[in-house]
């Protein structure tokens, strides 16, 4: 079995090594992948959701993966929502951790509502780079609340501003009946940071969430109860630690 693990809006793949240390064993094997545009030096300017999509796909048929679970965190719920038909022969299973999950032809911006998709959208077009970054005060209010002050900081330097097209852009098509495999959604308890209630979000993907201690940030702060549930709901079963 191959975990690939898809990170959220300026985070990389550094965000799921935590979880993903936890998950692999024998038998198992974990890649935390960083989207284009999130590393230093990428040129993030017109990089369009598509171009995620591609890479995804990309990157697990580059590797011969097969047995694949799909695990996106955050906006990587769409990416990984955009995949699943193309990787349709390769998968095992997928699961949304406290991700967005998209509908037909509805980008991340236009899903936050109308005010703050104006907001996005202005930001992205005054961006020299296309980008758009979240500052520290709203990412300790909304994505890490309650953490301690130096956690919150060092977690915030880690993030890179994030290529504009990915939440400007929308999938067409979302069809999980076409990848045929089991779906879980995890879902932080103290969420904040989601556009509508995860309940809603999971109903989406036709799942009820199974909820997991921490904020939006939950797969760096709880990585133990995180790894578990994965474990647990893709047929590993006994402690992290095996």
């Amino acid at each position: 079995m191959h975990y690939v693990f898809v990170p959220g809006a300026w985070h990389g793949g550094w965000s799921w090594h935590p979880v993903a240390q936890r998950v692999a064993g024998p038998g198992h094997r974990a890649v935390a992948l960083t989207m284009p545009g999130l590393s230093p030096g990428d040129n993030p300017r017109d990089l369009r959701l598509a171009d995620a999509v591609a890479y995804l796909i990309a990157e697990v048929e580059r590797r011969d993966l097969t047995d694949v679970v799909l695990v996106g965190h955050s906006w990587g719920g769409i990416p990984i929502a955009g995949a699943a038909r193309r990787l349709a022969g390769r998968l095992r299973a997928m699961a949304f951790v406290s991700a967005f999950v998209p509908r037909d032809g509805e980008s991340m911006a236009e899903a936050m509502g109308p005010d703050v998709s104006r907001y996005i959208r202005e930001t992205i077009e005054a961006s020299p780079d296309r980008t758009i970054s979240v500052d520290f005060p709203a990412f300790r209010e909304s994505l890490m609340q309650g953490e301690p002050e130096n956690l919150q900081r060092l977690v915030h330097e880690l993030l890179v501003p994030h290529p504009g097209g990915y939440l400007l852009d929308a999938l067409d098509v979302v069809d999980f009946a076409a990848a045929d495999v089991p779906i879980t959604y995890l879902l932080a308890e103290d969420d904040r940071a989601l556009n509508v209630p995860g309940t809603e979000l999971a109903a989406r993907a036709g799942v009820i969430p199974l909820l997991v201690p921490g904020t939006h940030e939950t797969i760096l702060t709880h990585p133990d109860e995180v790894a578990e549930t994965l474990r647990e709901q893709t047929g590993i079963h006994g402690s992290v630690y095996d």
